[in-house]
Formats: structure tokens, sequence, C-alpha cells
């Protein structure tokens, strides 16, 4: 009889499981879509790399605890909504809010929460850009919507998360004083380096318009007839220009 309770228990946990891994599946072939989109379009995709996980059935297990929810699967998913999580990472501030507008825009999806922690970074510097979703997934006798956490963050962002993250998980968040200020330096710095990498990246695409702008003019003052370029004389266009203009 235990044996017989033990496979229930574990099959109705895998189904809980892959239905969250399902949802992350469709998140991730939509940003992969955008970003070959965007790659084939404009030559330059704003979604630099991903990352996906879900969290183990102990994890679950432990921040249903420090919640106090009653213990069991219908209990978690009314109180943990990051089951799923995705990682995306942006060269620039503005892919971030790029992003967020695409997959806002999507007609299957629901958007449930937005959390800006890059217009208003959390006390200790962490920023990034939350968004809860809900995902259609199909199965062949019906269809759940089902939660998944989206984190859209610069590489900056990203550096930094991580490394505070390994530094509290080394000290097991008793960190010094002295070193929380500086990891809040730390995420000053980085977000100056996000701004700075911003503006030069607006000067740079104004110079490349500029540019593609001229060889365009420049093209447009010859013509191509059975592989010959001819050059337009300059007087053929300026009596064209004055007949148009009477």
């Amino acid at each position: 009889m235990q044996m017989e309770q033990l496979k229930l228990i574990r099959t109705e946990i895998t189904r809980f499981m892959l239905k969250y891994k399902f949802a992350l599946d469709e998140i991730e072939t939509k940003i992969e879509i955008l970003k070959e989109e965007f790659q084939a379009l404009h030559d330059y995709s704003p979604i630099e790399h991903t990352k996906s996980r879900l969290k183990s059935p102990e994890s679950m297990m432990k921040k249903l605890l420090r919640k106090g929810g009653e213990i069991s699967l219908a209990s978690i998913e009314e109180n943990i909504k990051d089951i799923a999580g995705l990682r995306i990472t942006c060269s620039f501030i503005s892919d971030i809010y790029k992003i967020s507008e695409m997959l806002q825009k999507q007609s299957d999806l629901t958007v449930l929460n937005v959390k800006d922690y890059i217009k208003h970074p959390k006390p200790n510097g962490y920023q990034s850009l939350h968004l809860l979703v809900e995902v259609p997934v199909f199965f062949s006798d019906r269809v759940e919507k089902v939660c998944v956490e989206v984190q859209i963050r610069t590489i900056a962002m990203d550096f930094w998360a991580s490394l505070e993250h390994k530094i509290f998980y080394k000290y097991n968040k008793s960190v010094p004083q002295r070193l929380l200020e500086e990891l809040k330096a730390a995420a000053d710095t980085a977000n100056a380096l996000d701004h700075q990498m911003e503006r030069l990246n607006r000067e740079v695409q104004a110079i490349k318009d500029m540019h593609d702008e001229d060889s365009l003019l420049e093209e447009l003052k010859s013509i191509q007839i059975n592989n010959h370029k001819y050059q337009l004389p300059a007087g053929l266009l300026e009596i064209f220009s004055e007949g148009e203009e009477a």
C-alpha cells in the first residue's frame, strides 16, 4: 500500500513539475523567435542570452514553510509564483524595455504583475525588470495557465546580482555592514556604466544613420543598365530639380 501511495505521489509531483517545464519551453520559444527576427531584419538582437530554471521540490517546500502555507500542491501553486523562472540578459537598458513591451503585446500571455527595479532599485542596489506572466500550456485533455517569472536585465546588472548572491551565500546572509556598503557602491558603478554605454550606443547609431543616409544619397545619383553603372551629371539633376519646383 505504501509503495502504491508513493507511486501516486510521485506521479502527481511529476505532472506538477512538467507543466512548469512546458511553460518555460513556451516562453523560451517566444524569445528565440524574437531574437531571430531582430537578427534577420536589423542585423542586431537586443537579447544576449537566456537562462531558465525550475525550483526543486525541496526549495518549494522551504519557501512554502517560510510563508506559512498549507502543505499541498494547490497551496504551492497559489503561494509560490516563481517556480518557473526565465532570465533574459540584454546589452542596454533600452533593450530591456523593448523586450518587455514585445512580451506584453503577445496575445496569449497574461501579464499579472510588473516590478521595475531599474527605475526603483532595491536598497541593496539590485536592478532588474520582473514580469510575472501566465502562459497557456496545452495538454492532451486540457489547457492550463501557468505562472512564469521573467527577469530582464543588462550584462552589468546580471554580473552584479550573480556576485552579490555568491557573497551572501558564502556568508550565510550575515554580511558585515562595510561589505554591504561596498556592494551598494559596486551597484552604483554598474548602473553608471550601463548609462554610459547606452549614451555611447546612441551616438554610434546616430553616426551610422548619417553614414547610411550619405551612402543612399550617393547611390541615388547613379543608375545601372545592363550591368553598366552611369553617374548622373550634376547639371542634369539640377534641370530635373528645377522642373519639379516649377
